[in-house]
């Protein structure tokens, strides 16, 4: 009898997202490491590099019968628990980051506690279709997909223009 596979969130020991993702990948387990792209600035040269989105945090889908087994990966610290509760993200949540990424629109990550907004849909360009919350930070538009279960946000800079309120 096979259990259900749900998207759980894995935190990593400091700067071993890549590696925890790699040994996961080799003993079969499917996982999501979002990265994104930055130019990084050294003394002698300009270097694009990839960057885990969420520092720290990587989605491991697994049945709830193989998660300590996920663990026992160098590098694997724990899963995420809210109230005791394993966090669980859901598939359009996953598939929305990995959309949002996809379009290489540069993307912030929020983690402090956002007070809601406008709920806005998105009228044009790569991100068209998607709801959620514009507010301002800074005199810019940001857009905003939750991701309650790490308790953290992304912030997409969308243009007003691109914006429709359809409520509070």
């Amino acid at each position: 009898m096979t259990e259900n596979k749900y998207w759980y969130v894995m935190y990593t020991a400091p700067r071993a997202e890549k590696k925890v993702y790699s040994r996961l990948k080799e003993k079969g387990v499917t996982v999501y490491l979002p990265l994104v792209e930055e130019l990084r600035q050294w003394s002698d040269r300009k270097k694009k590099v990839e960057r885990p989105l969420f520092n720290g945090y990587l989605f491991v889908r697994i049945s709830r019968d193989k998660l300590w087994e996920a663990l026992q990966v160098n590098g694997a610290v724990k899963f995420v628990n809210f109230a005791g509760e394993h966090a669980v993200v859901k598939d359009e949540e996953i598939e929305a980051i990995q959309r949002i990424i996809s379009t290489g629109v540069a993307v912030e990550v929020e983690t402090d506690h956002i007070e809601k907004g406008e709920s806005v849909k998105i009228l044009g360009g790569p991100l068209t279709g998607f709801e959620g919350e514009c507010i301002k930070k800074s005199n810019k538009d940001y857009f905003i997909i939750r991701i309650p279960g790490i308790n953290q946000s992304m912030l997409v800079n969308v243009p007003r223009k691109f914006l429709e309120v359809i409520g509070k």
